[in-house]
């Protein structure tokens, strides 16, 4: 099985890595690092996230060059050359097929994936595109690793929230499975070990726990080979990689649709903008940066389960926050004001989130946390770039219920 040191240059084996999804904003430094490391790189991509932000009229805060200008790029100053093909993995299946069987890639990464929960919830068309494209999309990858007969490992990018956000009673969520007694009627009871249970809060939540399923059943009826990283909310925006040009850089979302929290507060809080708490801000979510994300990625490729081996599931996060707790951090960090606004989402008013992720850590992941001094590096970014934000764009008008769109005042 190919293997490669974290952070080293040169490997005793170069490995073949189909990126798909490669252009977003976590494929993009994933690829970008991957090839950093030696690596044979070829990304996939329908670049469907560029025509969303058309179609919803926002920019990415930082200017982001075109997937042609980001290759050109990486190959000028000195990167191994990645390889792009342009294709819907959810819709061009014999593509799909061909691709694995002419390239014979020891991975895939999968990202292919609509990846915001506000935007799976904004309307019947999004909810149903949402589900279209990352449930059709996954099964045909695995469809297509069975049918082309090659022993392909795949690594996912899934999210904590198939766990759901409600109150797990301080009880700590392990990585992916859960030890369960079961009573039977004479009074024994027996031990079995099941899939945490899933308690979606968006259909983009929804369609990662749908795949949690496919790979189940593809990893026990045709025993492919599967990790699904269960991953926190990503901050930041660059890596030592993609900050080497500018026109390597990633994207930073800031509207109310694609931007994640944190990032949302800190170009907030560049432009002067009060931070935007929903409710009470008693949230509590799991956090990584996009530096750890992609390092947990690698960790991932480096470490693939064996054949016959059950699927790999790894909480991706390194510490949790309550959202109001994060405003405040941000605030004492920038002077900004804090506005708590009604909730757009249909979700409970406080929670808690204890997070096993030992198996990260036990492979050598260092965490990047809040307190390493890139909290002021995205401010200072989002400062650079403020005059290309639509303050119209900031606040978040997709609702998940009626209830919640007349309290936000998008109701029709």
């Amino acid at each position: 099985m190919p293997r490669w040191e974290l952070g080293s240059v040169r490997q005793e084996t170069v490995v073949k890595v189909l990126v798909l999804g490669g252009d977003g904003f976590c494929g993009w430094p994933c690829a970008v690092n991957l090839a950093d490391q030696g690596h044979d790189v070829l990304i996939v991509d329908n670049l469907s996230r560029r025509k969303i932000d058309i179609d919803l009229e926002v920019e990415s805060l930082t200017p982001i060059t075109s997937i042609g200008e980001r290759l050109k790029a990486w190959e000028e100053i000195g990167g191994k050359p990645m390889r792009f093909v342009h294709m819907d993995i959810a819709h061009e299946y014999q593509r799909l097929l061909d691709l694995l069987i002419d390239e014979k890639p020891d991975s895939v990464v999968h990202f292919a994936e609509q990846r915001a929960a506000p935007y799976s919830m904004k309307s019947s068309a999004t909810k149903r595109y949402t589900v279209d494209n990352n449930v059709n999309g996954t099964h045909n990858l695995l469809a297509a690793i069975v049918e082309s007969g090659q022993n392909i490992h795949v690594v996912h990018l899934g999210t904590m929230g198939v766990y759901g956000y409600g109150s797990h009673r301080g009880a700590t969520i392990p990585e992916g499975y859960l030890k369960v007694e079961v009573p039977q009627p004479d009074g024994s009871r027996f031990e079995e070990e099941i899939l945490h249970p899933a308690s979606p809060g968006s259909v983009y939540h929804m369609t990662k726990t749908l795949d949690q399923l496919l790979f189940l059943y593809y990893n026990k009826n045709d025993q492919v080979r599967i990790t699904d990283l269960h991953q926190g909310i990503v901050w930041g925006t660059n890596t030592d990689a993609t900050d080497r040009d500018p026109r390597l850089t990633n994207r930073f979302d800031y509207d109310g649709d694609y931007g994640t929290v944190l990032n949302r507060f800190l170009m907030q809080a560049a432009i002067g903008y009060p931070l935007t708490v929903h409710g009470t801000g008693g949230q509590t979510r799991a956090f990584i940066h996009i530096r750890d994300s992609v390092k947990c990625v690698q960790l991932a490729l480096e470490n693939p389960p064996e054949k016959g081996e059950r699927v790999k599931i790894f909480n991706q996060m390194t510490e949790s926050h309550q959202v109001g707790e994060l405003a405040k951090k941000v605030a004492a960090l920038t002077g900004a004001q804090v506005n708590n606004l009604p909730n757009p989402r249909n979700e409970a008013v406080e929670n808690d989130l204890i997070v096993d992720n030992r198996c990260f850590l036990e492979l050598g992941l260092n965490p990047t946390t809040l307190d390493d001094g890139l909290l002021k590096e995205v401010v200072e970014i989002a400062t650079r770039y403020a005059d290309r934000c639509d303050r119209n764009r900031i606040l978040c008008t997709s609702a998940w219920t009626k209830t919640q769109a007349q309290a936000i005042g998008t109701a029709s």
